[in-house]
């Protein structure tokens, strides 16, 4: 029992099925264990139990992680090994996520970056740069590339 009554078991039974619906990453569910009061005996043996039977992977985590965020969100390279670091998976884990994303990547960056200039009504070219530069970099993509194709847009213009 935990400080809110929660036996072990039924605290992996719980986290079975948190991690079954979506993946999750370890903070993530040390935080959930945290959050129901566990003690870190219990935390250890709970996360041992979660990982040898496949519902803690870390790999799986950052892959579908990189794989969703710029699917749906648009993220570039950058926003998602941020995210990424920011939830403690290793450095080979972020590598490895980013590959997943790689054969859509350059095609996904020009799709959003000219919906966005077609979308920017503002009549000094010079601040609708700013405000389009500023918006692809908060979805993380590489300033080179930002760049690279703002020179294309700007000669398509003129």
């Amino acid at each position: 029992m935990n400080e809110k009554g929660l036996s072990v078991n039924d605290a992996i039974k719980k986290l079975e099925y948190y991690c079954s619906y979506q993946d999750r990453c370890y903070k993530e569910v040390i935080s959930k264990l945290k959050s129901l009061g566990m003690y870190q005996t219990a935390i250890d043996h709970i996360l041992n139990h979660l990982a040898e039977n496949s519902f803690l992977n870390e790999e799986r985590f950052a892959k579908s992680f990189a794989r969703g965020k710029h699917k749906f969100k648009y993220w570039g390279k950058r926003r998602i090994e941020q995210e990424l670091k920011f939830r403690d998976i290793s450095t080979y884990n972020i590598k490895t996520a980013l590959k997943e994303i790689e054969t859509d990547y350059l095609s996904n960056f020009y799709a959003l970056a000219e919906k966005k200039w077609q979308s920017i009504t503002e009549p000094s070219l010079e601040k609708k740069k700013h405000k389009w530069v500023d918006f692809l970099m908060r979805k993380g993509y590489e300033s080179n590339l930002i760049f690279e194709y703002l020179r294309e847009l700007e000669k398509e213009s003129f």
